[in-house]
């Protein structure tokens, strides 16, 4: 019976033995991915910021001296020149005060004119005779300053621009500070941009800067700088850099975001690949590459190897790759998430990523 027992044991054994030799012989099926064959190509050396419209100029129109809306003459949005009336608040005092005024004036200036004709025969003294020139001049000033407060309450556009949205209604009391509406100058418009410390000397004013933004319809504009900061952020070690440019459609508004692109120098050769080949780490972005390979049996197959890269810049679904692959070499393009060093990999491009250095908006 003992024998029998361990005859057994010995057979499992054996069983269990085979079956782990199997298991560890097993290979996993290669992994599906899409490729391309590296490639040089020549870029421009440039320079990609993210930038802000920012108006020439901008307020917010407010009241000067406090009243009640009287007449409101603009539509909010509407493009307005220098000097165009958008609010009138009510002067019914200050006409009367003028009036008033302007008699008292009348009278003075009659009075005026009588001592000095007095004065010449010497029927009055030269203290009574500029006693009524001091009076005079009061009047007139009085008339001057009642105007001048009438006019002050003609709120005005200071430049030409576009109106926001308006912030006060017919009858409403405004304080003296109360914001009427916003205006912008859009028509140039600037564009402000942080680039790091290195790349100061480049930025000379006059550059030919172009900036795109999706929101304002795929379009590219052309400007150029037109002033730098004096301080250099100590934080980011940024300088900010502002950019004029020409906006007769009104199409970059005071806000918005936008990409921007500086031209430094010649075109660089370069190796580009899709953004999706990219394996991005914090000790460093990597790429994997197909070779033929063999298994520790001897056996060969298409596997890939990860390589470390060192990136340059971006255009559209493309990155530039300044070292790490040499021109021929086939790089996976997709699928680079489940990859590792020496793994099978099976190679299907019928469907391959986005791949272009100009994509339309549909494509991103």
């Amino acid at each position: 019976m003992t024998i029998l027992i361990a005859g057994l044991g010995f057979v499992k054994l054996r069983q269990f033995q085979a079956m782990a030799e199997q298991f560890a012989a097993m290979q996993p099926p290669p992994e599906a991915v899409t490729t391309i064959i590296a490639a040089r190509q020549e870029w421009p050396s440039t320079l990609d910021a993210i930038g802000t419209v920012a108006a020439v100029q901008g307020v917010t129109v407010s009241a000067d001296l406090p009243g009640i809306v009287e007449r409101i003459t603009f539509d909010s949005g509407r493009a307005v020149g220098k000097g165009d009336v958008l609010v009138q608040l009510n002067t019914q005092q200050e006409v009367a005060q003028l009036a008033a005024a302007e008699a008292q004036r009348q009278l003075a200036r009659l009075s005026h004119e009588r001592m000095k004709g007095l004065v010449e025969q010497d029927a009055v003294s030269r203290a009574e005779f500029d006693a009524a020139a001091a009076g005079h001049t009061e009047v007139e000033a009085r008339v001057r300053e009642i105007r001048a407060t009438i006019e002050r309450k003609t709120i005005r556009a200071p430049f030409t621009g576009v109106l926001g949205i308006r912030q006060v209604n017919l009858g409403q009391y405004l304080a003296a500070g109360a914001a009427v509406v916003p205006l912008q100058s859009i028509d140039p418009v600037y564009v402000n941009f942080g680039v790091p410390q290195q790349n100061v000397p480049d930025m000379k004013p006059g550059r030919r800067i172009t900036v795109a933004s999706a929101d304002a319809g795929g379009l590219e504009f052309t400007g150029r700088v037109s002033a730098l900061d004096s301080v250099i952020d100590s934080t980011t070690r940024n300088v900010q850099v502002q950019a004029t440019f020409a906006n007769p459609g009104g199409k970059l508004r005071p806000g918005m975001f936008v990409q921007t692109k500086v031209t430094l120098g010649a075109a660089q050769p370069v190796i580009t690949v899709p953004a999706s080949a990219i394996n991005y780490a914090p000790y460093g972005d990597s790429v994997f590459i197909v070779a033929d390979m063999k298994s520790p049996e001897g056996a060969s197959y298409r596997g890939v190897r990860q390589q470390v890269v060192k990136l340059g810049g971006a255009r559209g679904d493309q990155i530039a790759v300044l070292s790490g692959i040499n021109p021929g070499e086939e790089v996976v393009t997709s699928g680079v998430f489940k990859l590792r060093n020496g793994v099978a990999v099976q190679v299907n491009n019928n469907v391959q990523p986005a791949n272009s250095a100009t994509p339309t908006t549909e494509d991103r």
